[in-house]
């Protein structure tokens, strides 16, 4: 049987009371978890208070990039891995073309360009995630949140490629 290394601690069930001194044991799949599903419905239900979503707002920032107008099928490559399943960012495309915050020209109509109203949409966003972004920070020191994203990326750097290899 392969030995644990000496810094590592017994996993615990998942305890969202668990003190402080056993935070070490708790799963990190159940924390980063809850993190990702309770910060995610605070930003969309404040999105959707002004009706907008959250991939809307991604389309808008990624056709906003700096360099030339992207593609339709650029913006659909590059956020689909973010999205609910294959069909969502051709449908945000196709509902922020209606709304007019969008336009499409260029090779048959396959670039994207922001009109004046979608730019002042994704301004307006702005200002709304960047209060949220503080609401969900409160407490949170730009040291403490630089480090737990270090950590984060530590762990998926540690399990990538493992089920591959074994």
């Amino acid at each position: 049987m392969e030995q644990l290394p000496s810094t590592a601690t017994d996993q615990a069930p998942a305890d969202p009371a668990a003190a402080d001194d056993a935070l070490a044991s708790q799963p990190i799949g159940y924390w980063s978890g809850l993190a990702h599903t309770a910060v995610t419905a605070h930003l969309r239900d404040a999105m959707a208070r002004i009706d907008v979503t959250q991939p809307q707002y991604w389309v808008l920032n990624r056709v906003n990039a700096p360099g030339s107008a992207p593609s339709r099928a650029e913006v659909v490559a590059q956020l689909a891995p973010l999205a609910d399943g294959e069909h969502e960012i051709p449908r945000v495309i196709d509902q922020l073309l209606h709304r007019g915050w969008l336009r499409a020209d260029g090779d048959n109509g396959t670039r994207l360009h922001l009109t004046g109203p979608g730019e002042a949409a994704r301004a307006r966003l702005r200002e709304l995630v960047t209060g949220v972004r503080a609401v969900v920070h409160e407490g949170i020191s730009d040291e403490e949140y630089v480090a737990a994203l270090k950590v984060l990326r530590r762990m998926v750097a540690n399990v990538e490629g493992v089920g591959a290899s074994r």
